[in-house]
């Protein structure tokens, strides 16, 4: 098989994922780079569910004395997740494009050759394809509130309980922002701060096992999310119910969920179950919460007080910290959605049409 064959075989067999990986220039710019083409004849023949080394040789024979190096190697490199539970054996698997082999090369935060040449392959991809990919059927992340806007506790919904949801994992580690560091390669980068990619359970122990971030804990975790309302950027996770394994701390001008829904009116990220409220009374339109505002749902308008446009706001809640007048919180939707169970999320996806 001819290189050109082989990355198209393999851009095939990534986009069967969950989050698939559509064809496109791009795309193989950044398969070029991140596989060998060794590694990619041995991608194309890895599943993406957790298999055993045993499992993965008895699939590829020809490859079986050779194979635990191989994937001990791709590992390091971000292209396959392993782990190993204690009385188990290691388990492999092809990661897919997110969360994957896209952020991998940025979680440690090193200026690397390879870091600089996918930048801007990734963000001229979210072009040509990738973003509709992650909105497709459902979007893949979801907006968590941060607790302190909301107006009363009582109104907080289980899904939405992110410090209970933290209480009950049993690993924490954190790793710095790729979509920050890429948009820096391409001299549009932002002043906000990077070490704050938080990663749980066995995500987080292959985080910290290949070098790409370091465990902290729980105590840690939420001063990383305390500073993160601080400095306005937005709590993301995986829009699935009941499933916590990251937490994105995101910026409108870099990331490509925020950016690429702004930019080209794609449904990246589902809102919370909150929109921004006002007090008319208490606002001194001091236009703090406009600035602020991630996807540009609040405005001060006409009598000097702030006005915001629901079918906008995404319910964050990063307007509420900073404002003055203690004019802001959270308020409760009419209708509320919760997030999609698993089999409820790869239904909608996959009977979505492709882009």
């Amino acid at each position: 098989m001819d290189k050109e064959a082989l990355y198209e075989k393999l851009a095939r067999h990534l986009d069967q994922g969950m989050v698939g990986a559509p064809l496109s220039p791009s795309l193989m710019g950044i398969l070029e780079i991140m596989f060998t083409e060794e590694e990619a004849e041995i991608a194309c023949r890895l599943p993406l569910e957790n298999k055993t080394l045993p499992e993965l040789q008895a699939l590829m024979p020809d490859r079986a004395e050779t194979l635990e190096v191989a994937l001990a190697g791709m590992a390091r490199n971000g292209t396959v997740y392993t782990g190993q539970k204690p009385g188990r054996e290691r388990k492999y698997r092809l990661l897919p494009t997110v969360v994957g082999f896209a952020e991998a090369p940025y979680w440690a935060g090193l200026d690397t050759e390879k870091a600089r040449r996918l930048a801007p392959l990734w963000i001229r991809y979210r072009n040509e394809g990738f973003g509709s990919e992650l909105a497709r059927g459902v979007p893949t992340v979801r907006v968590i509130p941060i607790d302190h806007a909301l107006g009363k506790k009582s109104e907080i919904l289980p899904f939405d309980k992110l410090r209970e949801q933290m209480g009950a994992l049993s690993f924490f580690a954190v790793s710095k922002c790729p979509c920050r560091q890429m948009m820096a390669y391409v001299g549009k980068g932002c002043g906000h701060s990077l070490e704050n990619c938080l990663h749980f359970g066995d995500m987080g122990r292959y985080v910290v096992e290949q070098g790409m971030g370091r465990e902290i804990s729980r105590d840690e975790a939420i001063a990383i999310l305390e500073e993160a309302d601080r400095e306005g950027l937005v709590h993301a996770v995986e829009n699935l119910s009941g499933y916590l394994s990251m937490i994105c701390n995101c910026c409108a001008c870099c990331c490509v969920f925020l950016q690429t829904q702004r930019l080209h009116s794609l449904k990246m990220i589902s809102s919370s179950s909150y929109a921004a409220s006002v007090d008319a009374e208490a606002c001194i339109g001091c236009g703090t919460c406009e600035g602020r505002c991630p996807v540009e749902a609040i405005a001060v308008g006409e009598g000097q007080k702030a006005g915001v446009d629901r079918a906008k706001c995404i319910g964050c809640g990063v307007c509420t910290p900073t404002c003055p007048a203690q004019a802001l919180s959270l308020a409760r939707r009419e209708q509320v959605t919760p997030p999609p169970d698993v089999a409820e999320f790869f239904t909608r996806r996959y009977k979505a049409p492709l882009s």
